[in-house]
């Protein structure tokens, strides 16, 4: 029986042997393509190259890649580990054909390479092939079905669907067509339904999609038009889980291998395996007197699916945040971290399954060698957090149960299971306990507008086919790296407003492809060249460039303003604005350095999330977990300086194979770019190596300095740093010193009785002198400015806060002599002392702090306490505790708050709220005696 490592390997193989390029797989962040939250197909990676936008040196591929579904329209998370095939995280095997071969090939590939005795060797009589019947005004895929039958495959195995099953598209326009599938019959055991008959086409399980080859032969355009492409392309995708149950033999892909062992993992972390023995698909089995339920069962398969997500995508650069990717992956450790609970782990014990994930999967993924210990750090800290957020929410569900009169609202119960990651099932069976219907309609309504609101955030625009104007031409031979200045450029084309011209005139915008160029395209975070296009004369200025950027792989567009006609065919000196473009070198060269800086000191955890290189400045984005103290930063900042004053060969190796400048010379990609076969290496001495295509210093001297001017965070776990190099940092230098002369001022008293203080006396010269020409008495006097600075906030802080006490103070006075005479407001509601009560310009803290003495007051009662301040109310009430059994302090404030335009919650002793209507107060509290009334019946 094959493994599934051993089926992921013969499958890539076999396209081998046919011809096709091994590519390893692109990373689970969509590289350049908003329109995808995650990759989730294997032929996201050759997106680009199918649309013609890209190039490739190769027109046949064979991948296996990693995918997760997890959010926007495939938001179905709630269904993994409670049955056989829904997963977060999966591998999917394709071969692609770009132009090259078509539907004969495809077909007859995929059914060699599945029956063929000498490759997977299904038996042909548990097949059955699907086409696209025609509909829409599209015809029936009638060569897909003689393509069928001339492989043998019997008249009455091929069935025909329609276009909801068999026909595929990208997107509302570009490539689509029909595609074929090919489905495996598991036998009646397999049926979710108990079917023992049915045929072919029943949903109930017994039949499997394999395999789906998409050929693409049109493209649709915005009017819904199909038009054939020229070279008409094939992408497959085999799921490896699925045929990997298939071929071992089992029912679910949860009985594979891919999985038993991190079924087995996840029993022994959380307890599970201690309770009973685990037969190796996770299924339950007694013990003794004890045994794993089905619930428990799923809670393993769970936490198997999800910590492989979890990996890799960790490890691929996504952080647990509250947005986007972030948010997704949060939900699914989360979920993970709870199904543990639900087996009685309520200790941290999902980040060692990482370590698991990368001992079983490290052959195909070797990057998770390198990652796993980062990995599972990250994970650990999610645990941690999560830990205190169910606290949190356990709190929140025990008040929304003792608010509840009959049913716990499906609203209140989704908020608890998407903010702090609820179950389900547990607030199900909480509410049961305390005899509380739960309105599930109303939850699954809650959820369907939650995967609404994210579809609709990841819509995004489709990408277009790539506009005929560029696809037709040559590649733009890039000289830039050389010279700044190219002369007798020829103009190949010009495109104006989307269309192809002959001509602009002077004042129209557009853009300009050159048969050769020095103008950078914006690549790699590094901006585009700006600069001019002169005339054959050299002399004239015929147009301004604003910038270069690719409308397709290796075609370079000007945009540019035209000052005088430039016609197609023209010839033109292209010239780069050299201060704009050494500026940009010298931030682009300080980037790398302060990448390196900043693994040196944080650690080799971190990696590059995001960037941009301008002439102006530039922007960091990288991996870490807490924020980069201030002396960190001074680490990193004199760390990179004395590279830069080393004054460093920054060496170019071109044409250096992937393989080569990964392995060998250690060089680090760059998050969100793509990579080819043959890459750019920028090495730095020791100290920094990475792939790079973009313009570099020849030396880190030619930086001049390197300043870093600020961090922050971008989101949980991405922190941002910005710097600025040269004439950037010279200007921020002089900035530091005009605010130096300012602060003196401030503080000077404070110095100057320090510096008397201290015996020291600066003359009037010397204060003045700037920091380059003190001695190394004036740069301690220059730390002394600092200290006094310093000194001079703090007291006035101190000074501040004491105020703040005293105003404090004064209020709770004023609050607790109001009351002295509140015995003529208590009134006996059916035996019960109410207080209503007003107190304005109360904090929260002072509210509680005089609703507990008013309790103490009566002795046994209702107070509720009404505070309004800058238009804002707060509301509190407490009930004593010998009547929450009667009246419980959260139904009371509810109505309350209502008239104020506001809400609340809290235990049955003391419930809190806040309101907008500060007019409606005083009717708000008279209206607190009638509504404890009604509660007491």
């Amino acid at each position: 029986m094959l493994t599934g490592s051993e089926i992921r390997r013969k499958f890539l193989e076999f396209f081998v042997q046919k011809g096709h390029k091994e590519v390893h797989s692109s990373s689970l962040v969509p590289a350049n393509d908003p329109t995808l939250l995650f990759t989730n197909a294997g032929m996201n990676q050759f997106k680009d190259v199918f649309l013609g936008l890209e190039k490739r040196d190769y027109s046949r591929a064979t991948t296996s890649q990693k995918c997760v579904r997890a959010g926007g329209k495939h938001n179905d998370l709630e269904n993994v580990g409670f049955t056989n095939r829904h997963h977060t995280f999966f591998e999917m095997l394709g071969n692609f054909s770009f132009g090259d071969y078509f539907k004969k090939d495809a077909i007859a590939y995929a059914w060699e390479l599945i029956t063929s005795p000498e490759w997977f060797g299904i038996e042909k009589d548990k097949l059955y092939a699907t086409i696209f019947k025609g509909e829409n005004g599209v015809d029936r895929d009638s060569e897909a079905y003689e393509l069928w039958l001339g492989q043998g495959v019997p008249k009455d195995r091929v069935y025909e669907m329609g276009m909801k099953d068999n026909f595929w598209q990208m997107g509302d326009t570009g490539p689509c067509g029909p595609c074929s599938e090919i489905h495996y019959d598991m036998g009646a055991i397999a049926s979710d339904e108990g079917h023992t008959d049915c045929e072919f086409g029943c949903d109930c399980g017994r039949y499997v999609e394999i395999w789906n080859l998409v050929f693409m032969q049109f493209d649709r355009d915005a009017s819904g038009k199909l038009t054939p492409l020229p070279k008409p392309s094939i992408d497959t995708g085999m799921g490896l889980e699925r045929v990997t149950s298939v071929l071992q033999g089992v029912i679910s892909n949860y009985e594979t291998d891919l999985f038993t062992l991190l079924i087995k993992r996840a029993a022994e972390l959380t307890g599970a395996a201690k309770a009973a023995e685990l037969r190796s698909t996770g299924q339950p089995r007694a013990v003794g007197s004890t045994k794993v339920d089905h619930k428990g069962a799923a809670s393993l398969r769970v936490i198997a699916d999800h910590s492989r997500a979890a990996a890799f995508l960790i490890s691929d650069g996504v952080l647990p945040s509250n947005e986007g990717r972030g948010y997704v992956l949060r939900k699914i450790v989360r979920r993970a971290i709870t199904h543990g609970r639900l087996l009685g782990q309520t200790k941290p014990f999902l980040y060692q399954m990482v370590f698991a994930v990368r001992d079983l999967m490290n052959d195909a993924y070797p990057e998770l060698n390198e990652t796993a210990e980062r990995v599972s750090k990250a994970v650990l800290a999610e645990e941690t957090r999560f830990a205190h957020t169910m606290e949190v929410g356990l709190e929140k569900l025990e008040t929304l149960l003792n608010n509840s009169a009959e049913t716990l609202a499906g609203e209140d119960a989704f908020k608890l299971y998407d903010t702090f990651g609820m179950p389900l099932d547990f607030m199900q069976d909480a509410a049961r306990d305390q005899g509380i219907a739960f309105d599930r309609a109303g939850f699954d309504r809650a959820m369907d507008e939650q995967k609404a609101r994210a579809r609709a955030s990841w819509k995004g625009a489709a990408k277009q086919t790539a506009n005929p104007a560029y696809q037709s031409l040559p590649k733009s031979e890039f000289e830039g790296y050389r010279q700044t200045r190219t002369e007798n450029c020829e103009v190949l084309a010009i495109i104006h407003k989307g269309q192809g011209v002959k001509e602009l005139k002077p004042g129209e915008e557009g853009e300009v492809i050159l048969d050769h160029t020095p103008f950078y395209a914006e690549a790699g975070g590094q901006v585009g060249d700006r600069g001019w296009f002169y005339s054959d004369d050299h002399n004239t200025v015929v147009a301004d460039v604003k910038g270069c950027y690719y409308p397709i792989q290796g075609v370079r567009a000007h945009q540019v303003v035209v000052k005088s006609t430039l016609k197609v065919g023209d010839k033109v000196d292209a010239v780069v604005d050299t201060d704009v473009r050494l500026a940009t070198m010298r931030n682009h060269t300080g980037t790398h350095l302060l990448h390196a800086g900043l693994r040196e000191v944080l650690g080799k955890h971190v990696k590059q999330a995001g960037s941009l290189v301008a002439p102006g400045h530039l922007r960091f984005d990288f991996s870490h977990f807490t924020a980069v103290a201030d002396e960190e930063l001074q680490d990193i900042e004199d760390i990179i300086n004395k590279e830069v004053l080393r004054n460093r060969n920054v060496e170019t190796i071109a044409d250096v194979p992937i393989d080569v400048a990964v392995n060998e010379y250690h060089a680090m990609a760059l998050f969100g770019e793509k990579y080819g076969d043959k890459v750019r290496v920028i090495r730095i001495g020791d100290f920094s190596t990475e792939l790079c295509g973009g313009t570099h210093t020849r030396a880190t001297g030619e930086i001049g300095l390197i300043k870093i001017l600020k961090e922050g965070s971008v989101s949980s776990g991405v922190r941002r740093v910005e710097a600025t190099t040269g004439e950037g940092s010279l200007r921020h230098f002089r900035r530091d010193h005009e605010l130096e002369n300012v602060v003196s001022a401030f503080v000077s008293p404070t110095l100057s009785q320090k510096t008397r203080k201290d015996g020291a006396s600066t003359s009037e010269d010397e204060s003045k002198s700037p920091p380059s020409a003190k001695s190394a008495e004036g740069w301690a006097n220059q730390f002394s400015l600092s200290d006094a600075l310093k000194a001079e906030l703090e007291k006035k802080d101190a000074e501040i806060k004491r105020l703040a006490r005293e105003l404090d103070s004064a209020r709770m006075k004023s609050a607790s002599s109001s009351t002295a005479n509140v015995a003529e407001k208590i009134k006996d509601v059916k035996g019960v002392k109410v207080l209503a009560h007003r107190v304005d310009n109360l904090e929260r803290a002072q509210l509680r702090t005089l609703v507990d003495q008013l309790r103490d007051k009566i002795g046994s009662g209702v107070v509720v306490l009404g505070s309004a301040s800058n238009g804002n109310v707060a509301l509190i009430v407490g009930v004593t505790k010998d009547l929450t059994s009667r009246v419980q302090a959260g139904k009371v404030i509810g109505p309350v708050a209502q008239k104020v335009g506001g809400k609340g919650g809290g235990r049955p002793d003391l419930a809190e709220a806040g309101g907008k209507d500060a007019s409606a107060l005083d009717a708000a509290l008279d209206g607190a005696y009638g509504v404890v009334e009604g509660l007491l019946g």
